[in-house]
C-alpha cells in the first residue's frame, strides 16, 4: 500500500523553529498580545525617561564628575544642556586651576585656549584658589603668564606655582613687567600660604609686598635660582612670616642671622629646608660658611626639621662645607665628590638619613661608607652611582646599617669582587641582611 507524504508535514519538519516561533504567536490571545503591546512600550518609554535622566541629575554628582574630567573635556560637556553649563560655572570647580602656555612652533604640549583664559579672568578670578602656570621655553609664554597675572585684581589666591617646564624663560622676561605682574596678586590675595617662583627675577622689593599683605597666612616659600633676591630680602621674610614650615632657596642666601631668625620664639617649627648648592663657573664662585651654633639652634628650636642640600659644584668647591657638625638630613651630590669630602660627611653628619652620590672616581669607597655606617644611625637611603667600592667593604656596610636601610641603589659596575665575595654571593648575603630580595641596579633609579 503506498503512503503519500503530506506536503505540509515535510514543510514542518524542514522549518521546525519557525513554526513552533508561529505556534507560539498564535497561542496568544488578542487581549494578552495587546497587554504585551503596552508592557512593550512602557519599556521603550522607561528606557527613554533614563536617558533623558542624564539631564536631571544632581548638581553634586555632575560636579564631581567634571572634577575627573580635564578643562577641554569639561568646556565640552557643559554645552550638552543647561544644568550642566551652570554645573560648569559652579564656584568650587574653579578653585583650582592650572594655565598651560606653550607656543605651537616650538611645543607639542597643549595650551589653554586664549578665549577661555578670558573667560575665566571675566567669570572666575574672583573664586581661583590654588592657581599654577606652566609655561614652555619660549619668552612668549612666561609674558603671557605674566599678563595674565596681572589681571588678577580681585582674587583670593591661595597657592601660586610658577614652573618652567624647560629652560626657566621667566629670566626672559622686563623684571619691571614681571614684579608689577607679581606685585598684583600679593596686595590683592591677602591670603597666600604657598608660593613657588623658582628661576624668576623675583627682587626684594616685591618680597617686602609679599610679607607686607601674607605675613599672617606664608607657610611655604620655594624661590631657588631667584638671582635678584639678597640675605637681606630672604631675613625680611623669616623675620615677619612666623607661620613659615616651608623654605627653599639658594645657598648664596642662607646666613646665620636667617637661621637665628628661623628659631626664635616667635615661629613654628620648620618641617623642610631645602638648599640648593650650585655653580656654573668653576673657581668663580665663593662659598661662605655657616657656624656651627646657628644649625645648633635652628635644631634646638625646630628638632624635627628635614634639611635637603643639592650639591652641583666641582671638587676643588667644597672646601667650606662640612668642617664642623652639620645637621643634614638629606644630601645629593649632582658631580663628583672626593673622598676627602664623603669621610668628612661620615664624621659630621649625625642626622643623615639619605645620600645619593652619582659619581667619585677610581678609589674604593670603603672606609668612607663604614665610617657612615658607623656614625649616621638614621641612614635608611643610599645611592651610587659612578662610584667603586670593593664587596668586603659593601658588605660591611650592609651589615652595620642592617634592616633599616629602606632604599638601597648600587649600581653592579660599583661593586668590585674580591677573595671574599662573588657578585653571586653579594646578592643571597645583602638580601639577607636587608630581610628582602635584594639585586644591584641596572641603571640609576634616583
Amino acid at each position: 500500500m503506498t503512503h503519500r507524504l503530506n506536503p505540509c508535514f515535510c514543510f514542518t519538519r524542514m522549518k521546525r523553529g519557525r513554526v513552533n516561533i508561529a505556534a507560539k504567536c498564535s497561542s496568544f490571545s488578542p487581549s494578552q498580545s495587546r497587554a504585551k503591546r503596552q508592557k512593550t512600550g512602557q519599556g521603550v518609554n522607561a528606557s527613554q525617561s533614563h536617558v533623558q535622566d542624564w539631564g536631571n541629575l544632581p548638581h553634586h554628582i555632575v560636579l564631581h564628575i567634571f572634577q575627573y574630567l580635564s578643562l577641554v573635556d569639561r568646556a565640552r560637556a557643559s554645552s550638552v544642556c543647561r544644568c550642566w553649563n551652570d554645573v560648569f560655572h559652579i564656584p568650587e570647580l574653579w578653585r583650582r586651576f592650572e594655565f598651560e602656555l606653550n607656543q605651537p612652533a616650538t611645543s607639542y604640549l597643549r595650551s589653554t585656549h586664549p578665549d577661555l583664559i578670558q573667560q575665566i579672568i571675566k567669570r572666575h578670578a574672583q573664586h581661583l584658589q590654588y592657581v599654577s602656570f606652566k609655561v614652555d621655553s619660549c619668552t612668549e609664554s612666561a609674558e603671557a603668564a605674566c599678563n595674565i597675572l596681572s589681571q588678577l585684581v580681585n582674587c583670593t589666591i591661595k597657592t601660586l606655582g610658577l614652573i618652567s617646564t624647560a629652560r626657566p624663560s621667566f629670566m626672559d622676561v622686563s623684571q619691571s613687567h614681571f614684579v608689577s605682574a607679581l606685585t598684583v596678586v600679593f596686595v590683592n590675595s591677602k591670603s597666600l600660604s604657598s608660593i613657588k617662583i623658582d628661576d624668576t627675577p623675583v627682587d626684594d622689593p616685591s618680597l617686602k609686598v609679599l610679607v607686607a599683605n601674607n605675613s599672617d597666612t606664608l607657610k611655604l616659600l620655594k624661590m631657588s635660582s631667584c638671582p635678584h633676591v639678597s640675605p637681606a630680602g630672604i631675613l625680611c621674610v623669616a623675620d615677619q612670616c612666623h607661620g613659615l614650615r616651608e623654605l627653599a632657596l639658594n645657598y648664596h642666601l642662607l646666613s646665620d642671622e636667617l637661621l637665628l631668625a628661623l628659631s626664635s620664639e616667635k615661629h613654628v617649627h620648620l618641617e623642610h629646608l631645602r638648599i640648593d648648592v650650585v655653580s656654573e663657573n668653576p673657581g668663580q664662585t665663593q662659598f661662605h660658611s655657616i657656624k656651627k651654633s646657628s644649625w645648633d639652634a635652628l635644631i634646638r628650636h625646630s628638632p624635627q626639621v628635614n634639611i635637603v642640600m643639592y650639591f652641583f659644584l666641582y671638587e676643588e668647591e667644597f672646601e667650606p662645607f662640612f668642617c664642623e657638625e652639620t645637621p643634614v638630613t638629606h644630601l645629593y651630590f649632582g658631580r663628583a665628590v672626593s673622598k676627602d669630602m664623603l669621610g668628612r660627611i661620615g664624621l659630621n653628619c649625625p642626622r643623615l638619613v639619605e645620600l645619593v652620590v652619582c659619581a667619585n672616581g677610581l678609589e674604593p669607597l670603603d672606609e668612607e661608607l663604614i665610617r657612615i655606617a658607623e656614625r649616621c644611625k638614621s641612614l635608611t637611603a643610599i645611592g651610587l652611582g659612578e662610584c667603586e667600592v670593593t664587596c668586603s667593604g659593601f658588605m660591611e656596610f650592609v651589615k652595620m646599617c642592617g634592616g633599616r636601610l629602606n632604599q638601597l641603589s648600587i649600581m653592579e659596575e660599583v661593586l668590585i669582587p674580591d677573595n671574599s665575595y662573588s657578585m653571586e654571593q653579594i646578592h643571597s648575603e645583602v638580601s639577607k641582611h636587608l630581610g628582602r630580595i635584594w639585586f644591584p641596579d641596572m641603571m640609576p633609579t634616583w
